[in-house]
């Protein structure tokens, strides 16, 4: 006859410390390989954070889902998938993770927290998503968000294999942009540049070059490129005053520097970083031997230098977006258009299959400097 295994509750402890707050301590008990009973114990957190024993169980619900797995899903808050999901599955990449707990931190505990897994439904998610104060883009980001917790719920058994629910929940809007990204024309470009001091007239430039994010061009070290075959390989970026990965494995690639930009960064190194080791960052802050925070560049350096362009305010993204623009116009070929801007899917350029020559790399990007820097290149 079939038996059912015990759902293993344990039990809460408050255990001092010799520094620090007192702290909840969940103890469970499990069989060793030779049939033993063994007592085992998981620090929840302190009494600082989970000052009521209530609390502090429903933090434990997560742990217990580890032990007690596979469990029907009627006895499983949405909490605790939402409190296992960052204990053992969110991104590491911390910009990503910031983004990921702000949600569920913000919307999705708040509301789903004490709702059984088996009774958080599609259409109840959907009248929920529309009435939260958020763009229609990040309505959609809070349900990509639910859809992720379903899948890791199929993953660890606790609920059967299927369709994904919130693949049934629909957002209006959520794929459209409330308004169309800023490109700039190569005149507005140049007249842009003309009113930005270095060294942020240099990081302007490359980024736009180059197309990268400006977190990429904050994490550009000397030693990441290449002067003899005139390349560069983006290798990580700079978030929120730390050093992080590329946003994807494929951003992760070498990329052309056409001679006139290998010219204009080994001016901005002779002028601002004479002796540099390969170590040292490329735009580094002299007070605090850090990157910039961008944010700041933008407020004192981007939107006055726009407001004085008279061509509005400019943002670090629209220097990747005019770049984007630019490869469409000179009728570059799509899969070197995804090789150039390191989409990590081509459905983000669109759906063509072709491997992206090298050469034909060098020569789309040698136009979009050209064009942005009009320079004679020597020889």
């Amino acid at each position: 006859m079939f038996k059912r295994t015990r759902y293993q509750f344990g039990w809460l402890r408050r255990k001092s410390r010799k520094r620090g707050p007192d702290v909840w301590v969940w103890v469970y008990r499990s069989t060793t390989p030779v049939g033993k009973r063994k007592e085992n114990s998981v620090i929840v957190g302190s009494v600082q954070q989970y000052p009521a024993e209530a609390d502090a169980w429903k933090a434990a619900e997560g742990l217990r889902l580890s032990i007690n797995n596979p469990n029907p899903a009627e006895e499983i808050t949405f909490g605790a998938v939402i409190d296992r999901y960052i204990r053992e599955a969110i991104p590491k990449r911390r910009v990503t993770q910031s983004r990921y707990r702000s949600w569920l931190k913000n919307h999705i505990k708040p509301h789903w927290g004490n709702v059984s897994l088996a009774k958080v439904k599609p259409l109840a998610v959907e009248k929920w998503i529309e009435t939260l104060n958020l763009a229609p883009r990040s309505r959609g980001h809070v349900r990509s968000m639910m859809h992720v917790l379903f899948n890791w719920a199929m993953r660890w058994e606790l609920i059967p294999f299927q369709i994904n629910p919130m693949n049934l929940v629909h957002i209006k809007g959520s794929s459209k942009r409330e308004r169309e990204p800023r490109t700039l024309t190569i005149e507005e470009f140049r007249r842009f540049i003309e009113h930005v001091s270095e060294p942020f007239r240099t990081m302007c430039i490359v980024t736009a070059c180059l197309g990268l994010r400006v977190s990429e061009t904050l994490g550009l070290k000397w030693g990441d490129f290449d002067w003899d075959d005139l390349r560069v390989k983006i290798q990580r970026s700079w978030v929120a005053g730390v050093e992080d990965d590329v946003k994807t494995l494929y951003s992760k690639k070498w990329m052309p520097v056409d001679p006139i930009l290998a010219e204009l960064l080994l001016q901005h190194k002779a002028r601002s970083a004479t002796g540099a080791m390969d170590t040292d960052w490329v735009f580094v802050n002299s007070e605090t031997g850090k990157p910039y925070w961008p944010g700041r560049l933008q407020e004192h350096h981007l939107v006055p230098a726009g407001k004085a362009a008279k061509i509005g305010r400019i943002g670090w993204h629209t220097f990747r977006h005019t770049y984007s623009t630019l490869l469409r116009a000179f009728g570059v070929d799509v899969k070197v258009q995804q090789e150039l801007l390191r989409h990590a899917d081509i459905r983000t350029t669109m759906n063509i299959y072709t491997q992206a020559v090298p050469q034909a790399m060098r020569e789309a990007h040698g136009k979009v400097v050209e064009m942005l820097l009009p320079m004679r290149k020597a020889g």
